[in-house]
Parts: structure tokens; C-alpha cells; sequence
């Protein structure tokens, strides 16, 4: 409908249109899955002890926590843990009051040997007997002493053994204790004083403190609970085992971790990544649901396009993980090849998955995913038309220094050092090289493969010399001018709306094909001579201009040109009535009643069935084929006229215009109000070119000017001998 572009109104698919939705859409979503979540990678099965056979690089990131690291940080903590013993304070006490006691009854006799009751003689005799563990020093000491000095030797060194055992005594520090017990004493005593007193306690020095296996244990456990998980942060691309190296536990625990070695598949992975790829084949199909539905209905396009996205994702994932290399994919013959084969926008979409990709399947890194997406726009802005070599030259230059830029700024923005960012830099050259180069030697397989058709196989369908149009040339040489003329109106007119110039042509030069079957049929091809369709009925004559498209179909087909262009063919006239032939079928069906004047002649004439003077159509599909329909009526109109100024000119293409409008011939084409305007101004100054006045010269100068051309050997019309 006019005014309204193909997308804005909201169409449900139909049952057999949601089956195919449904099948496409699983058999991409499967294809990427099976390539992104399968890991390509040969498994290492390697064990603790043996030697790396080559350096063994991370082929992602990962943030994990390392087993072997935090066990080994838990031995070590345990490790670290102090022998425990079991010291209380109130044990302390409860040991120091029995000790003290037991000194009492030690030093009993000797208490008794001082006492003011006991003689001299008596003394001297329990002195001798009593606490037979004393040294002879000692006991000389204490054979000197009054009741007075006993007293205070009894009472420091009760004050020592009571001190010496509430303070932690462990069972392996007792001995040193005992030669402590000297330098302990106070109380003003003598060093033979100290001597004696530590010689009477030191056998009633006990431990109060003693080694426990179970609180030694426990506090092992509690010092190896008490340390974090132990973080291992693995970069993508490092390197975690130079090779030659004899693997560790811990160079295990990180290979298991990646995945490396021959372990059952991720689960998880594979879930993540059915779950991207569901997503991003949805929305594709979406989008060529909602704006592209002529490639819905084309399933060499489909194809083409999840072939493209398929092959992309598994040149990303073959070279995922490396340093640089992927970096080296010539990623952006993607956008240019579907720009070429098919659209900007549909580029621009598929560009935008394979993106998403290869980010995804790096890292995820944003820089690659920038990296693809911003090199291939810049392709396919470059690329336009790709009807010259050169164009995809300028492309492959445009995606390189995109992506040299994008590797710079993230270079800047990250830890890359200056032979990182040349790396990197030159693998964008080849990139880009590679991408120009690819798209230059696939295009033209892809198009014949798939159907499609691309700037050169126009240009070469358009050299003269086709056989086509070289037997349109000499069969039906009027027809043949009238699909030149029409080309170039219907090409002007596509410039200015922004359609197709290229096919547009193309396509013009082979619309009437069909008229090869009968030439003579049309008036064009005539050349003067008697016109058969004065001895015809008008419904006969109608039948022979109809049979003109279905013969062009035939012989498009056996001549094999490219579909694209054979649909033209039919769509160039639409449902367009013959108005010629049934107005003349309504003058005969009248002309019995007395003419159209009469009454009766009128209903004669409406009894006439319009529908066997239409066409067959189908209505133009797409603005080239309402081009080529406006194009045709135009120009074999504006030959009938008598005048052709502008005026007459104007006036003859706005009424062909509106006798199409008022048909309803651009119901099914993306054609606006706006471009009709633009294409009536566009015949109009093409056919006031075509048609312009010529100085009427008298017929004495031609002659002068032809022997002055002559004879200036610009050869004129004479024959050379």
C-alpha cells in the first residue's frame, strides 16, 4: 500500500510459516550450539609428576577457588599451631596449696629441731637426719642456723614454691624451674640461705601445665577453618605450565579446572550457550520476519544467511583462546558479502550476532566483540553497491583502520605493552586483507550457488552482446529500443528514490522478452507495415499480448536467466488492464443497440468481463518492478504523442501515474506518495532529454556541413576504397 513500508503492519505468521519458523529456527540454534559448546581442543590426560609436553596456555578466564592453594594454605596455617597444654588457674592454685603442704610435712622434723623446747643436743641430732636429699652445703648452711634464720629460709621459700607453682609450669620446663629457684629468693637470705631453701622445695616442684594432643588438635582444626578459600584468578592466554615442566598438584587442579583434561562434558557451558544462541537466532528471524519478509519466503536466503553465521562462529571458535589470532579472522567478509548479496541491514544484523559471538567465545572480552562489530560497519558502509573491485578494496581499508583504532583505544584503556598493541595492529592488516580478498573471490560463487544476484552478473546480463538481447536486437529491433528507453527512464527514477539503479535497468532490458515468440504482434516492431490486430477481435488481441508473458517467462527460464530477474517479467503489467482492446470489445458489444449512446448499448457494453482483458499479474513486489511498470506505460505513451513539450509531456506521465494509482497496482510494492512525486519529476526531465528539439537547418547547409566533415576525414557517410 502506499505510504506505508513493508514491517509496519503486524503480521502472524501462519501455521505452515510457524513450522518453518520453528525449523529454521532449531536447526540454527543446534548448528551453533553443537560448534560453540563442543570443545575443540585435544584433552590432556596428564597426572601429577609428569612432564608438559609444550607450554599449556588458559584458553579462558576463570575466577575459581583453587583446592590444592587452599589446602596447602590450611596445612600451613596447622602447621604454625603451638603445642597446647592444659594450664588452668584454679588448678594452678589447687597444685601450689597441695605442694605447700607437702612442704610442711617435709621440713616437719626440722620445725621440731628449732623449737625453743628442743636442746641443743637434740637439734644437732635431727639436723643431721632430717631431709636426707640435702646436699652437704646445704645441710652445713642449715646447721648454722638459729630458729630465727630457719624461719625466714621456711617462709621464702614456702613463698616461692606457692608463687613458681600458680604461674604455668609445663611438664618440660620443670627443671629449668628448679634452677631458677636460687635466683627467686628474697627475704634478705644469704646465697647459702637460697641455696638450702631451693634445695627443700626443688623436689616438690611439680608441672601444673601438661602437653594435650586434644587441644593441640583443636586448635589445629580451628586455625585451618579460619582461612579463606584461596582465589585463583587466570587470565586468558596465560600460560600455567611452561612446557618441559614436571606438573604439580596444583598445575593439575588448574588444567582440571579450564577443562582441559578428558573429564565429562560442561553441562553448564553447554546450557549457556544454548541459551545465547537461542536468543540471537530468535531475534534474527524476528528481524527478518518483521522488516525482511521477502527473504522469509526465499529459502536460498535463509540458508545463506545461517550458513554465514555458522561458518563464523566455528572460524571463532577454532581460534578462541589464542593471543592474537583471533584477532587475525577475516571476520568482517561476513557484513561485506550479505551487503553485496543482499542488504545493508540485514548486514548490519548479521554483523551484530557474529559479534556477540565472538566476544562470548573469547573471554567474554568486549574488545573482540568490538573489534568485529565496529570493523564489519565499517565494510559494509564502504562497500555500497560492490559493483567495482575497488569498492571492496576501500572496504577491507575501512575495516583496518577501524580495527586498529578499536585495538589502540582498548590497548590504552588496559595493560598492553607497545609489541602487544603492534601484534595486534598488524593482525587487524590481515584481518581486513583477508576480508576484502574473501569477499572478492566468494561473492560470485555465493551468488550462482544460492541464487542470488550481485553487481557483476547485472553488469555482465547488461552487455549487448548477451544472446538475449542480441536476438532482441535483430528480431525485434523496436521492442529492443523500447527496453532501452525504458531502462534508462526507470533507472533515473530509482536514483532519485533510493532503489536499485542497477536491476533496475537490467531487469528493464529484459522485461519483453516474450515478444521474440511474435514479433509482429506489437506495433513497435511493425515498422509500418499492416497491424494484425485489425483483423483480430479485441478479446483475441488481448489473449496474444497476454500470451507476450508467459513466453518471456519461458524463455527467461530456458535461457536461464537468474530468478530475480524473471520475476520482472510478470510484474512489469501487474493486473493492468488492456484499455485499448476493452474498450473496443465494449464499442462492438454496444454497436448492435445502437452504440454506447443508447441505453441498451450500455448495458451491452457492461456485460463485457473486464477480467478477461487483465493481465495475470502479479502486482510489483518490490519499487524496482512499480519502476519498470511506470516506465513502460510512459514511454510508449509519450511516443504516440504529437507534441512533446513539457507541458504535454507532464500531462501524459501524471496520467499514467494516477491510472495506475487508481488501479491499485502498488498495493504489494514499498512504494510512498513521496517517491511517486519524485518519479514523475525524474521521467519528466529524462524524457524532455530524450526528446528535446533539434535546429531545423535548411536541407543546402546539411550538404555543406556533411562535405566539410568529409573532407576534414571525419569520414561522413562515404565508403572508403
Amino acid at each position: 500500500m502506499l505510504a506505508t513500508r513493508i514491517g509496519d503492519q503486524p503480521v502472524m505468521p501462519t501455521r505452515r510459516e510457524a513450522m518453518r519458523l520453528l525449523a529454521a529456527a532449531a536447526a540454527l540454534i543446534v548448528s551453533m550450539t553443537a560448534i560453540l559448546a563442543v570443545d575443540l581442543r585435544p584433552r590432556l590426560n596428564l597426572a601429577v609428576g609428569d612432564l608438559a609436553p609444550t607450554d599449556i596456555r588458559a584458553p579462558k578466564a576463570l575466577i575459581y577457588t583453587n583446592p590444592i592453594l587452599t589446602a596447602q594454605a590450611q596445612q600451613a596455617a596447622r602447621d604454625g599451631v603451638e603445642p597446647q597444654y592444659d594450664y588452668s588457674t584454679d588448678g594452678a592454685i589447687a597444685i601450689a596449696g597441695e605442694q605447700v603442704a607437702a612442704m610442711t610435712r617435709r621440713v616437719a622434723q626440722l620445725d621440731s629441731a628449732f623449737a625453743s623446747t628442743t636442746k641443743p643436743e637434740e637439734r644437732q641430732a635431727i639436723l643431721e637426719q632430717a631431709v636426707p636429699d640435702l646436699s652437704q652445703s646445704a645441710r652445713a648452711v642449715l646447721q648454722t642456723l638459729d630458729a630465727k634464720r630457719w624461719q625466714a629460709v621456711r617462709t621464702e621459700a614456702a613463698r616461692v614454691l606457692d608463687v613458681t607453682e600458680r604461674t604455668e609450669l609445663r611438664d618440660d620446663k620443670v627443671a629449668v624451674a628448679r634452677q631458677r629457684l636460687s635466683s627467686q629468693m628474697a627475704g634478705g637470705l644469704s646465697s647459702g640461705e637460697r641455696q638450702l631453701a631451693s634445695e627443700i622445695i626443688a623436689p616438690l616442684l611439680v608441672p601444673n601445665s601438661s602437653f594435650s594432643e586434644d587441644l593441640t588438635q583443636r586448635e589445629r582444626d580451628v586455625r585451618a577453618a579460619a582461612v579463606p578459600p584461596v582465589i585463583d584468578n587466570i587470565v586468558q592466554g596465560e600460560v600455567i605450565v611452561r612446557g618441559g615442566t614436571k606438573l604439580a598438584d596444583v598445575d593439575i587442579a588448574r588444567i582440571q579446572a579450564l577443562g582441559l583434561d578428558a573429564t565429562s562434558p560442561d553441562l553448564a557451558n553447554a546450557i549457556g550457550w544454548l541459551l545465547i544462541c537461542g536468543l540471537l537466532v530468535t531475534l534474527l528471524l524476528a528481524w527478518i520476519w518483521r522488516f525482511r519478509r521477502s527473504f522469509w519466503h526465499r529459502t536460498n536466503v535463509l540458508f545463506l544467511l545461517g550458513l554465514l553465521v555458522v561458518f563464523a562462529s566455528f572460524a571463532l571458535k577454532l581460534t578462541a583462546g589464542r593471543p592474537a589470532l583471533p584477532f587475525a579472522l577475516p571476520v568482517a567478509a561476513v557484513g561485506i558479502l550479505v551487503a553485496v548479496l543482499l542488504d545493508a541491514e540485514a548486514a548490519v544484523i548479521v554483523t551484530a550476532i557474529v559479534a556477540i559471538v565472538a566476544g562470548a567465545v573469547n573471554g567474554p572480552s568486549l574488545e573482540l566483540g568490538a573489534y568485529v562489530l565496529l570493523g564489519g560497519l565499517a565494510g559494509i558502509l564502504t562497500i555500497r553497491r560492490g559493483d567495482r573491485l575497488g569498492a571492496f578494496l576501500q572496504a577491507g581499508a575501512a575495516a583496518f583502520v577501524v580495527q586498529a583504532i578499536v585495538v589502540t583505544a582498548f590497548s590504552l584503556l588496559g595493560q598492553r605493552d607497545l609489541a602487544g598493541v603492534l601484534q595486534l595492529i598488524g593482525a587487524a592488516g590481515l584481518s581486513a586483507g583477508g576480508a576484502a580478498v574473501a569477499a572478492i573471490g566468494s561473492f560470485a560463487v555465493l551468488g550462482n550457488v544460492f541464487g542470488l544476484l550481485t553487481a557483476f552478473q547485472l553488469l555482465e546480463l547488461a552487455n549487448p552482446s548477451q544472446p538475449l538481447l542480441r536476438r532482441l536486437l535483430i528480431e525485434t529491433p523496436g521492442t529492443y529500443h523500447h527496453s532501452l528507453m525504458v531502462g534508462n527512464l526507470a533507472e533515473r527514477a530509482a536514483e532519485v528514490i533510493g532503489a536499485d539503479p542497477l536491476i533496475t535497468r537490467v531487469a528493464a532490458y529484459y522485461h519483453d522478452v516474450g515478444k521474440l515468440a511474435n514479433p509482429l504482434a506489437f506495433i513497435e516492431n511493425q515498422a509500418g507495415a499492416e497491424n494484425i490486430h485489425d483483423q483480430l477481435e479485441p478479446e483475441e488481441s488481448a489473449q496474444i499480448l497476454k500470451q507476450h508473458v508467459a513466453d518471456g517467462i519461458d524463455l527467461a527460464y530456458r535461457s536461464r536467466l537468474p530468478k530475480a530477474l524473471i520475476a520482472f517479467i510478470p510484474q512489469h503489467h501487474g493486473t493492468n488492464i488492456m484499455s485499448y482492446f476493452y474498450a473496443r470489445s465494449r464499442e462492438q458489444a454496444a454497436e448492435p443497440y445502437g452504440g454506447l449512446e443508447t441505453e441498451q448499448g450500455r448495458r451491452a457494453a457492461d456485460a463485457v468481463d473486464p477480467r478477461r482483458f487483465r493481465h495475470a499479474g502479479p502486482k510489483p513486489q518490490t519499487r524496482e518492478a512499480a519502476l519498470i511498470m511506470l516506465a513502460d506505460g510512459v514511454e510508449a505513451s509519450v511516443r504516440s504523442l504529437a507534441s512533446r513539450d513539457e507541458p504535454a509531456i507532464r500531462s501524459m506521465v501524471a496520467r499514467i501515474i494516477a491510472e495506475r494509482m487508481e488501479d491499485r497496482q502498488f498495493d504489494e510494492c514499498d512504494i510512498t506518495l513521496r517517491d511517486i512525486d519524485r518519479i514523475e519529476d525524474a521521467f519528466v526531465r529524462q524524457l524532455l532529454g530524450m526528446y528535446h528539439q533539434r535546429i531545423a537547418y535548411p536541407q543546402n547547409k546539411v550538404v555543406e556541413l556533411e562535405a566539410r566533415r568529409a573532407a576534414a576525414g571525419g569520414g561522413g557517410g562515404g565508403t572508403k576504397v
